[in-house]
This record gives structure tokens, sequence and C-alpha cells, in this order.
């Protein structure tokens, strides 16, 4: 746990992505993400349903009458757009921008309490009941997640009116939580302060912010159980509050997966800042369940709509999948600690899967409506008709009454530059491949690059070196379905040293060009026999993308088709589809027709017609309106 071996994200004023992919989501993120999300906070979408989430600021505020209205904690809503609207800012300066944002800033300030407390569903309620149900009511949640953007938004803008009243508010959690005697030792029911404190920590460098959240994560799951005695006589499914043990002795995710995800988070930031092995094994163990045993090959994560949770290991049903897109915005967050910790590839390849699969599918390609539920299989009837399977959407809705997902994925977007690149000593990580320019502060002094990349729809990436000391090494990452690369420096074949799923290039002069290039050959994947739903069927997967069939495109009952093994594949790139895609076609088996409506028959040899099939990226499957998708088909 030596802090010398540890990794830290790179400002996001130390890149500039401009790279076709991921720059487009970007831009999407501010030209049409956030300007949407702030018209849904003020109820200003047709038809959607309602936030109500600044009135409900309004009304703590004095400024109008009226009843709270929605989720207890509506609160987070605004923070998350704040966040957003801050990286943007960044990336992007807008005057007009950052005016609302300084308004709707002031309006929150106005509704704070004299002692620092600051949650608008109690100021309405009654401050009586605040923390008395620490289980339930989120507050702790909401806290998170405005320390998250006041820290962004001071960073962004180096206006701290935020920051010092979440500063304040966090001196009163401090005064009413501890192991100190009079103090409360409670902890949050839905995880996120954890991880916030940790950041506020890096922006105050004040001890006790650390050690409120090194307290959170240690009193978890200590006995006599925190929410027992908050509830006497009911029932608390402490599984799904990840509280039935301390964490250092969890072994398997369980649970709601958010909440969950969070916290590992929030447990690896903690080891990291203090050197706690004990806690960073536990982590381990914990990453080792989720993604060798929990995790969709989308980068999805959590099984069931019950709770919003993780079930078991091998567990992974495709068309009652959830798998929330906050969710897989939270593993993003795990894995980015973990390497923050431990710089191996296997993290940034969860990270990339999560990122080009299992965020973005969560939003529409208009930015203007998203999936709370991301499932890999879906058929509309049964979407409609049954209610085992209602969790399931066929189209992306334009809001929802619980809308934790929208602003999580737009501070992502927004927020890029922090998951492509991070930096240890005099090494540079490239992570994530994405066009631009690197202007970076290393240990041995700047070094400044510009790459030049269609990631992820070709393999090629070219780099040069504007500036570098002798001293500063360039990591690039092997991907782990990568099986064949090529590496050239000034146009000669370089072979770089290959360690924990990087390669490090040394020795770097300004002028260097290096041409990295990797062999992107459609890969057909299986999974482990153990899971039972996709046995006898494979998915398909170029580069980080996975991919579906889509109705619009090969018909009805989808079931009925099959990928032969050692089909052939064709790929182009489609300019017109939505911004750019790469399309796929296959060979294909479909079974014939039926001779009979006989519900049962006599068993006779199956008969398949050749079929081409036509596959999308996953994260596209939707946008042309309602019909069967499919991740994993026969094989």
């Amino acid at each position: 746990m030596d802090k010398r071996f540890q990794a830290k994200p790179l400002d996001i004023r130390e890149s500039k992505i401009t790279g076709t992919f991921w720059h487009g989501f970007m831009e999407k993120a501010r030209t049409q993400v956030i300007p949407y999300q702030w018209k849904a906070l003020n109820d200003l979408i047709p038809d959607a349903e309602p936030s109500r989430a600044l009135r409900n600021f309004k009304i703590a505020a004095g400024l109008e009458q009226g009843e709270f209205y929605g989720f207890v904690f509506q609160d987070s809503d605004v923070a998350k757009w704040l966040e957003a609207v801050a990286y943007s800012l960044i990336n992007h300066p807008d005057a007009e921008l950052e005016k609302t944002a300084d308004e709707t800033i002031d309006l929150i300030v106005s509704a704070q309490q004299p002692d620092g407390y600051l949650n608008t569903f109690f100021i309405i309620k009654g401050l009586d009941k605040r923390f008395k149900n620490l289980r339930d009511d989120h507050e702790l949640y909401c806290l998170g997640h405005f320390l998250e953007a006041a820290a962004a938004y001071k960073k962004a803008t180096g206006k701290g009116k935020l920051l010092n009243a979440m500063v304040k508010y966090v001196d009163l959690v401090d005064s009413l939580f501890g192991t100190e005697e009079g103090k409360q030792r409670g902890y949050p029911g839905h995880q996120e302060i954890e991880l916030a404190l940790v950041k506020l920590y890096g922006e105050t460098g004040d001890e006790k912010h650390l050690r409120l959240a090194k307290y959170f994560i240690d009193e978890r799951g200590s006995q006599p159980f925190y929410f027992n005695g908050e509830h006497p006589g009911g029932t608390t499914n402490h599984r799904y509050h990840q509280s039935h043990a301390p964490v250092r002795e969890q072994t398997s995710a369980t649970g709601h997966s958010v909440r969950a995800l969070y916290m590992y988070a929030g447990m690896a930031d903690v080891a990291r800042e203090t050197g706690d092995k004990t806690l960073y094994d536990a982590c381990r163990t914990l990453w080792e369940d989720v993604t060798r045993r929990q995790m969709y090959v989308t980068g999805g994560v959590g099984q069931t709509h019950h709770g919003e949770a993780f079930t078991y290991g091998y567990d992974l049903p495709n068309d009652t999948a959830y798998a929330e897109t906050c969710a897989s915005i939270a593993l993003v967050f795990f894995a980015q600690r973990m390497f923050n910790i431990d710089p191996r590839g296997e993290y940034a390849d969860v990270m990339e899967r999560a990122l080009y699969n299992g965020t973005i599918s969560g939003m529409s390609a208009d930015g203007e409506a998203f999936f709370y539920v991301n499932p890999l299989e879906a058929v509309p009837e049964s979407c409609e008709k049954d209610w085992g399977r209602k969790q399931v959407k066929i189209q992306r809705q334009k809001w929802f009454g619980c809308s934790c997902c929208p602003p999580n994925l737009a501070r992502m977007l927004t927020s890029l530059g922090n998951y492509a690149y991070s930096k240890r000593g005099d090494t540079l990580y490239v992570n994530i491949y994405a066009g631009g320019t690197v202007d970076a502060d290393l240990t041995s002094g700047p070094l400044g690059l510009d790459i030049d990349t269609d990631y992820p729809h070709e393999g090629s990436v070219r780099i040069k070196i504007r500036q570098a000391d002798k001293k500063a090494v360039l990591a690039l990452r092997l991907p782990g379905w990568c099986d064949g690369f090529s590496l050239k420096r000034n146009g000669k074949t370089f072979h770089g040293d290959e360690a924990d799923g990087y390669i490090f290039i040394s020795d770097l002069s300004a002028g260097d060009h290096i041409e990295w290039e990797m062999d992107m050959p459609v890969t057909v994947i299986q999974a482990n026999k153990k899971v039972r739903e996709n046995t006898g069927k494979v998915a398909v997967m170029r580069g980080p993308v996975v991919y579906c069939l889509e109705e619009t495109d090969n018909g009805k009952n989808l079931n009925h088709l099959s990928l032969p093994f050692n089909a052939r594949f064709t790929a182009n790139f489609d300019r017109s589809f939505f911004g750019g895609a790469v399309r796929l076609q296959s060979d294909g088996r479909r079974l014939s027709a039926e001779d009979t409506d006989a519900l049962y028959k006599k068993a006779i040899p199956v008969s398949y017609e050749d079929a081409t099939l036509h596959w999308v990226p996953y994260y596209l499957w939707a946008n042309r309106g309602a019909g069967e998708m499919a991740c994993w088909v026969y094989s």
C-alpha cells in the first residue's frame, strides 16, 4: 500500500478530448443533455414525470408555499446536475450556464439551516425527524452528492459558496456521528458520503474529513446493528444494505447494487489514503466476485429488480436483467479507484467495458430519453404484459419519478478525462483511447501528447510527442480483448516493456511518433457454463463494443435465429447511423416455419433456413422504435 506505487487520475484540465466518439458524447452532454435536464428539474418537459426538485428548494427557502414532492432523495438530482455542469464548464467555459449554476447555488444555500443542515425533505416536513432514520431517509446520501458537486464547482470556477455551505453541513454531521461518547454510531442506508468525504479531503486537506469517511466505513456492520436500534421490533434486510457484517469480512457482492458499488469505491478511497491493506484486500475480494461472477458482458451489474440488487454468482438472466445505468457508472467508479491503488489493465478493461456498453446504453442518441434498466434481451409484448418484466422498457423514457440515472450519466460523460488518463510518478497511463491532447504534469516535468484515433471504430492510435523529459514513460493499455497488435516508433517496429496489461515506452523525446495498431476482428463470446441462461448461446463483440440483434433489421422472433460456428462477419462503418457506428453482418440461420399450430407435437429433426444477421452496437439499441432485441443467440 506504498503511496509511491499508486496512481491518480489526470486533472480534467490536463487533457482535451476531441476524438470523434467520446467528444461526440461530451458535446451531446453539453449541448443537449444538460439543457434538457435543466428543463426536467424545472418541470418543463411535456408528458414527462415531474421532478419539482428545484421547487422543493424554493419551498424550503421560504420563497414559495407548498408541500415536498418526490422521493426523499430528490435533492440529489440537482446535485448531480450541478456536478455535470461543473465539469462541462472546465471543458467548455459558458458564461450563461455558469450564471444559471450560480443562481441555483444561491437558491440551495438560501435553504440551509443555521446549524448547517440542508435537506429539503426535512426542512419542509419537519426538522425534528432528521437523522432519525438513516436506513431509509438518504440524508447522508444527498449530502455526499452535494459534496461532490461543490468540490467540482470550486475546481471549475474557483467559487466556494457551495463548498463552504457543505463543509458547514459536514461539521454538523461530524458533531453527531462517531464513536466518541454522546455521538450516534450510525451510518447511511445508501452509501455515497464515504467516497464524497474523501473527495472533500482532497479539496480541503482537513484530516477530519478523511476520519469521518473512515468512520462510516469501519462502523458499518458492527454489532449491535445500528439499523435494528432505529427500527426496534421491525426487520432490516442487512444484506440489502451491506450492513450484515463489517466490510472487511464481506466476501461477496450482495444487496442493492449501486449502494454496494458506491461503498466499495469509498472503501478503496479510504484504503488508498490510509494505507489500510486489510481494507484493500476486502476490496479485491469483492472486485473478483463482482467482475468474475456477477457482471454482464455489457458491464451491467445488479441482476434483479427486487431491491435493484445482486443475486448470486453466475445468475445472469438476460430478459429480466436489471443492470441499472447507475450501477454500471458505479462500477466505473470502483474500477478507477482500484486502478489508483494498483495500476493494472484488468481494472481499466472493466472500466472500458462498462463505459462503452452498460452506461451509454442508458441514453438515447439525441440525449433526451433514458433507460433506468438495461436488459440484454427484450420482447415488447412480454415487457407490457408480464409483471415479472414490467421493469424492462423497450423505449427510453423522457424522465423518471426516481431519476437518479440521467444526471449521473451526465456527470460521468462530462468528466470523462478523469477516466481516460492516469499518472504515477514519471508515467502517464492511457486507459481509454480517445483522440485529443494531453498536457500532463509528471514528476519529471511536463509531457505533451497529440493523440489521433477513431477508436473504437478502428484499432489504430497515432501519438505525437510534443514535449517530454527523458525520464517520462508512456503506458499504453493492451486491452484484454486484443489478441494481436503492432507498435512502431518513428516508423520502425518497436517492442516496449509489457507488464500488468500495459506496454511501457520510455526514453521519450519531443517529435517522436508512436503508431499503435490493435487488431480488431469480430469476436464471438461464450459464457461460463455455470451461466445457465446462456447455455448453447454466444454473444458478439468487436473491440470493446458489445453487439445485439434488433427486430428492425432481423424481423420478429429473434429467438429463432442462430449463429453458426465460424460464421463469417463483415464490418462496415455507417456514418449516417446515429453519428457514425460500425455495423456488422454475419452468416446465420433461422428456424424453418412451423407446419402446424399445435402447441406440442412429436419431436422431429430441427430444420433451418439460411439467413443474414444484422448486428448493431448494444449502446444504440431502441433508437429506431419499439421492437425485440437480443445480445445472446443460439450457436
